[in-house]
């Protein structure tokens, strides 16, 4: 569980800062997103060996990438110009998406690949956008003259991408409800209002709450609410790892 969640954070870290542009942004934050993944993809080795997948050759040479990717990505962002900066960027979330495709337990039926995959990469665009969007919004602590957009467009992809969790997760509710009854298994019944509540209906109604402070430039206020965002994603993810254990392999 620990190696898939560093690996999903990385990769959601990573794609969100294809929605913002270095001409607006300082490029020590790219520096501050390369350095955090490329810790958080280390770590993930620890964890790694203990996952079905382990003894794939491709998933090491995959993870290899990733952590050259954010090793580089970090150097880049450090020189001026950023060589070959952006391209960075999207190799290194290419390897992460690489990654967390090939640790899902190669024995799983092909559905439950598909869900595993849905729900593996809808998770890490919510918590990646979520913590970058926060960092962004510390950036206008010593930048306060910066553009607002940067900061506009991941709420907007925060947003979107709590929304396809949403849907995500309740298709892959639909589907194991179908098979099962929720009446005779009380830790699911208990643990969903939780989920939904804490994973998808409240961050939807902050992030909400942040872009309409952010459009009247309280970035201090937005920073706040992203804060809550931030814990209220992270809870409802580790509720949705549960749940995949009792479900027996379903990410709802």
């Amino acid at each position: 569980m620990l190696a898939t969640f560093c690996l999903r954070l990385a990769c959601g870290m990573i794609a969100a800062l294809l929605l913002v542009s270095p001409e607006q942004v300082n490029p020590r934050f790219y520096r501050v997103q390369f350095l955090t993944a490329l810790g958080l993809s280390a770590l993930s080795i620890v964890f790694l060996r203990d996952l079905p997948a382990a003894s794939d050759v491709w998933l090491w040479i995959a993870l290899g990438a990733a952590i050259l990717g954010a090793f580089l990505g970090s150097l880049s962002w450090s020189l001026h110009g950023a060589p070959a900066g952006r391209s960075l960027i999207a190799a290194t979330a290419v390897a992460l998406v690489a990654v967390l495709g090939l640790i899902v337990d190669p024995n799983s039926s092909q559905n439950g690949r598909i869900f595993l995959f849905a729900g593996s990469f809808s998770s890490a665009a919510v918590l990646g956008s979520a913590i970058t969007a926060m960092l962004m919004g510390h950036s206008y602590l010593v930048a306060p003259s910066m553009s607002m957009t940067p900061l506009l467009r991941l709420l907007v992809g925060l947003f979107v991408a709590t929304l396809v969790r949403g849907v995500v997760s309740g298709v892959a509710l639909w589907s194991w409800t179908s098979e099962h009854s929720l009446a005779t298994l009380n830790d699911v019944t208990i643990l969903l209002p939780l989920r939904w509540g804490l994973g998808i209906f409240g961050p939807l109604l902050l992030e909400l709450m942040a872009w309409h402070t952010a459009r009247i430039r309280s970035t201090q206020s937005a920073t706040g609410i992203l804060y809550v965002v931030v814990i209220f994603c992270f809870l409802g993810e580790l509720i949705s790892e549960v749940l995949f254990r009792f479900t027996g392999g379903y990410m709802l």
